[in-house]
């Protein structure tokens, strides 16, 4: 079986440099699309990251995760647009991004060069306003279910995906909407080769990279992070260890919704549209990443996430569009026939 990984491995390799000596693909359009992987899967693994740290603590697949990176998104936005428009527009238009057609992001200029001080309050309210909607589930629908299987938290969890996703469509609507212009971006050409970053995706990838950094430092240098992680071994050894577990709960949603709020927050500023449903669809590459990368474990999620994003634009080179999160699918069962625990396997929480 390693065999055969490592003939299709060296197979695809062959064929990508063969496509690039025959002028196929140029080296250009290679860069661009490994950029775009590892954007679109620092935004995978960021959010991966929540999901992981609520699995390993919590035992139970959260189906709501997804809604709660579309919902920090929407505050995030909101938040943003009011600040930028202050005087532009009528607040309450501005508070739900415009839904009757009144005013438009091409009027407020937000983006991270024409309106900063407005892009970093949004990012804020996104990740406090997913961490108090997670809070608020958590004390009306988990906690009461704690002592529940995880068959149990996981129908309840698709329960409060669907109710979050429609209370959004009664708010926003369901019509996709620009919110973000796009500035210009970095561009020059190094040994023949070109290179575009747009300051967008170099916003997302710094943030991205930095929260990683501190979720990492948290775990490995706190006495939280301790806790996190001797529950996420065994819960009931940490409880008698005197570990307060409701405590180390309240700061997982804290930490994992935070996060998943930014993340929907970045990807949104990435892209320039936002829409209801665009956590949920981000879902299955998330849950996707948090295998692959071995359940439980942080840095697999953040692994499995750049091996996600990667082979979704890389494997433009051979496919059509409609068929590359195939290929990334693809690629995560072949790597777990050889690794059936994940490339981190054993590494939970950390």
């Amino acid at each position: 079986m390693m065999l055969l990984g490592l003939v299709v491995g060296l197979v695809v390799l062959f064929d990508l440099g063969t496509k690039l000596m025959a002028g196929e693909v140029t080296a250009s359009t290679l860069v661009v699309l490994v950029w775009r992987g590892v954007v679109n899967g620092l935004v995978i693994g960021l959010a991966g990251v929540g999901l992981s740290m609520t699995y390993s603590i919590l035992n139970f697949a959260n189906f709501a995760h997804g809604d709660y990176i579309t919902s920090g998104a929407f505050a995030g936005w909101a938040a943003t647009w009011v600040v930028a428009g202050l005087g532009v527009a009528d607040i309450g238009s501005l508070l739900v991004l415009g839904a009757a057609g009144d005013v438009f992001s091409s009027e407020l200029q937000t983006s991270v060069v024409g309106a900063p001080l407005a892009i970093v309050v949004g990012i804020v309210v996104a990740g406090v306003a997913a961490v108090l909607l997670s809070l608020l589930v958590d004390r009306l629908v988990y906690r009461p279910m704690r002592s529940q299987d995880g068959i149990a938290l996981l129908i309840a969890s698709i329960g409060v995906a669907f109710i979050l996703r429609y209370m959004l469509v009664f708010v926003f609507g369901t019509a996709p909407r620009s919110v973000a212009v796009t500035p210009p971006g970095v561009k020059g050409t190094l040994a023949g080769v070109e290179y575009s970053f747009g300051y967008h995706e170099l916003t997302l990838a710094f943030c991205a990279l930095a929260l990683m950094v501190g979720v990492h430092l948290l775990l490995q240098r706190t006495k939280l992070g301790k806790a996190m992680r001797a529950m996420s071994d065994n819960k009931d050894l940490a409880r008698v260890t005197g570990i307060p577990t409701e405590k180390v709960i309240r700061w997982t949603w804290v930490i994992g919704a935070g996060l998943a709020g930014v993340a929907g927050y970045l990807l949104i500023l990435e892209s320039g549209t936002i829409a209801y449903n665009r956590g949920w669809i981000l879902l299955l590459l998330i849950f996707a990443a948090v295998i692959l990368g071995g359940i439980g474990s942080i840095y697999g999620a953040i692994l499995g996430g750049l091996v996600i994003g990667l082979t979704d634009t890389v494997s433009l080179v051979w496919l059509p569009s409609e068929f590359t999160q195939a290929a990334a699918f693809a690629l995560m069962i072949l790597i777990l026939l050889f690794k059936p625990s994940g490339l981190f396997a054993g590494r939970t929480t950390a």
